[in-house]
């Protein structure tokens, strides 16, 4: 699959794993991750853990704000739940949200860490297909 979406958003949420909760973390993760591929709306999710620095990279890929927003309806207990195990150390949002996003971000994460946003250029997404098992 192909798509050229101007309204596409790529979040990198950067969190900062607390100490002696890094299983606590990784479980809640999975549980989260799972919940999105069975319910969520995201194209894409990747978590990524640097145990040695205790940073987990979060990256996620939407079509749209509503995309996003959807995501934050059915997902609140999942982020709940990881929250309790990181505090978020970096939010970037690439693309460009409407206005409701932008702020529900900022309300969200207030001047606990810095978010960016970055408009988009160009680009294109590919997906390649599952192979059969």
């Amino acid at each position: 699959m192909t798509t050229q979406n101007s309204a596409i958003l790529l979040f990198r949420n950067t969190m900062r794993i607390n100490d002696g909760h890094l299983d606590g973390f990784r479980e809640a993760i999975a549980r989260a991750v799972d919940f999105a591929q069975q319910h969520g709306p995201q194209l894409m999710v990747e978590t990524f853990v640097d145990e040695e620095q205790m940073l987990a990279h979060s990256f996620q890929l939407y079509r749209d704000s509503d995309a996003v927003r959807l995501h934050w309806q059915l997902a609140d207990p999942y982020i709940k739940e990881v929250m309790e195990h990181c505090r978020v150390e970096r939010f970037e949002v690439f693309g460009e949200p409407d206005a409701d996003v932008v702020e529900s971000v900022r309300s969200a994460l207030g001047d606990q860490c810095p978010l960016t946003f970055s408009p988009r250029i160009a680009g294109f997404v590919r997906f390649a297909e599952s192979p059969e098992t």
